[in-house]
């Protein structure tokens, strides 16, 4: 791209949850912020985003207006509204998942994907998608995380799911896994790939010439306090201490930057994250991570993919088919989302 910054993408997932409402109020918002340069984008179903206009009161002269004007895949700047799919008209009531809707809200998602890995946006800010309507539209989907690391020609391990708030900033050793399967899924090569991918991103966030006193990041166990150890489950032992000593040795950790402590029981590490004793902790387990996440930061907390070659954030709900139905979504996530990829990835 030349001096002019590229704009951020946000994809409107499922055409019959909120995502289409929560992404237009998000970018409408977004213009008239003053300091969110570049534009943004939406990517979506063309006549979900269409419908959900006309029901906010927003006209198409005021949305192309707002956004910056019409676009498609491979335009480059600007924004706009971009069409991902044929999800259909939006039936009275909450509707329930369908091919049709999995299938735009893919197309979408992979648009916006394009754009990013072509340089045309970037960053790119999700809302919901339905996994089970991508897998009636055909497609083996698992969740946006996942999707997005091939889609960028990674493995799912080369890549981090994130949850970054006003109060906690956590990040999962793993993501959706059985509980049953969670012994052997956690290893030492997954909490340190974890542990310095929340260093990077806590790093990023922090301002230029910011505090001279070190990021504290602390490192759960998988086990009741963290195993005593040994009493029950070598998970720690096997695994996890090597890790911690591992990333103590390596970048950030070793010149002081960030200081790294670890492994402690899980309600230890989010109880002194909630008192500002700490600035992040890695999660073993997606509910360690989540459930601390949602209680502290709700409609706050952002999903953030760490490990790609863009800049994705998200929101931290789903779909809401029954608040879609009502016209009753609340946008604060969707906001926060936006507000935290140009914090990562600000215009230059």
């Amino acid at each position: 791209m030349s001096g002019r910054p590229g704009p951020l993408a946000l994809t409107s997932g499922d055409p019959g949850g909120v995502g289409p409402e929560v992404a237009l109020r998000a970018a409408l918002q977004a213009a008239l912020d003053a300091s969110e340069a570049g534009g943004v984008i939406v990517y979506g179903d063309a006549g979900a985003l269409a419908e959900q206009a006309r029901g906010m009161g927003v006209g198409e002269e005021r949305l192309a207006r707002v956004a910056g004007g019409a676009a498609r895949p491979g335009a480059g700047g600007g924004g706009g509204v971009v069409a991902g799919g044929g999800g259909g008209p939006r039936a009275a009531g909450p509707p329930p998942a369908t091919g049709d809707g999995g299938r735009a809200q893919l197309a979408a998602l992979d648009a916006a994907i394009e754009g990013a890995l072509a340089g045309r946006v970037r960053a790119i800010v999700t809302a919901p998608m339905s996994k089970a309507a991508v897998n009636l539209g055909g497609h083996d989907f698992v969740g946006h995380t996942e999707h997005l690391a091939r889609a960028a020609g990674l493995s799912d391990d080369d890549v981090t799911m994130m949850f970054l708030g006003p109060r906690l900033n956590v990040a999962l050793a793993t993501t959706h896994v059985a509980v049953a399967d969670l012994p052997r899924e956690v290893t030492t090569a997954r909490v340190l790939r974890t542990i310095e991918h929340l260093g990077e991103a806590l790093l990023r966030l922090r301002p230029r010439g910011g505090a001279s006193e070190p990021l504290r990041i602390g490192v759960t166990g998988l086990n009741p306090h963290a195993g005593e150890g040994g009493l029950f489950g070598d998970e720690e032992i096997r695994a996890i201490e090597p890790a911690v000593r591992a990333a103590s040795a390596r970048g950030p950790f070793a010149d002081g930057r960030i200081k790294l402590t670890g492994p402690l029981g899980a309600e230890t590490a989010l109880r002194f994250a909630a008192s500002d004793e700490l600035d992040g902790v890695v999660a073993m387990t997606h509910d360690q991570a989540t459930v601390a996440s949602k209680l502290l930061d709700w409609t706050l907390a952002v999903n953030v993919t760490w490990g790609l070659p863009f800049v994705r954030t998200s929101v931290d709900h789903g779909v809401a088919y029954d608040a879609a139905a009502q016209g009753s979504a609340d946008a604060t996530g969707m906001c926060s989302a936006l507000a935290m990829a140009q914090r990562l990835a600000p215009a230059r």
